[in-house]
C-alpha cells in the first residue's frame, strides 16, 4: 500500500537511511530532523509501509524509551547483528546507542 504523500514518505525514509549501522534513532528524533517536531506518530505510520518504498534500515528506529517495536521479533536480531547490545529483550540503551545527529 503506497501512502498518499510519497514525497513525505521519502523524506522520512531518507532520514532513516542516514542512521549509522550500530546506532538507533527515536521516532521523535526523525520527526525533528524533517521539521515535523510534533509528528512522531506519523513516522511510525510511514515506517509500517516502508517495504513499499525499498530497503531502509527501519529496524534502527525505536520509541523515546528505547523500546523496540512490539511484535517485531526480527528487529532485535537485526540490531544485534550490528553490534547493538540490548538492555533486555525489548529495550536499547539510548545513552549508548542513540544516533547523535
Amino acid at each position: 500500500m503506497r501512502l498518499k504523500n510519497d514525497r513525505l514518505a521519502y523524506e522520512i525514509l531518507s532520514a532513516v537511511a542516514e542512521i549509522p549501522c550500530g546506532k538507533v534513532a527515536t521516532y521523535g528524533q526523525i520527526a525533528r530532523l524533517i521539521g515535523r517536531d510534533k509528528n512522531a506518530r506519523l513516522i511510525g505510520s510511514v515506517l509500517r509501509h516502508a517495504a513499499d518504498y525499498g530497503d531502509y534500515p527501519c529496524h534502527r528506529v525505536v520509541n523515546a524509551a528505547g523500546r523496540l517495536v512490539p511484535g517485531w521479533v526480527r528487529q532485535a536480531d537485526l540490531l544485534r547483528e550490528e553490534g547493538v547490545v540490548l538492555k533486555d529483550e525489548s529495550h536499547v540503551c539510548l545513552k549508548t546507542y542513540q544516533w547523535d545527529c
